[in-house]
């Protein structure tokens, strides 16, 4: 069987405060959002700026020092793994989301 390979890094800043929730037995997940932002030129020349939004999901010990170390407008990379998630809303419609599940993180320091 071949080897797949599910990974992903990105880098940008954290759009809102971790949000952090307990199930028991030792069991923590952290949820936050990173902007990414990217430009470029068309072939008219004209300077295109994206921003895409991710949420970033840390589990555990993972989630504890998101919790302590991260704030919104944080800058930061991450690795990790997407994840695709199917639920049903409130009006009974499916939604569909994908998170990054964090393997790795590097916290970005200001050099002021």
């Amino acid at each position: 069987m071949e080897n797949v390979i599910n990974k992903v890094i990105l880098s940008g800043f954290t759009g809102t405060d971790v949000n952090v929730k307990d199930f028991g037995k030792n069991k923590r997940m952290a949820r936050v959002s990173l902007a990414v932002n990217e430009s470029y030129r068309t072939t008219n020349g004209e300077e295109v700026k994206k921003t895409q939004w991710f949420t970033l999901i840390f589990w555990n010990a993972k989630a504890t020092l998101a919790e302590e170390q991260i704030k919104k407008g944080t800058k930061l990379t991450v690795e990790g793994r997407l994840n695709n998630n199917i639920f049903e809303a409130k009006d009974g419609t499916k939604r569909y989301t994908t998170d990054i599940v964090v393997d790795d993180i590097t916290l970005e320091t200001s050099r002021k």
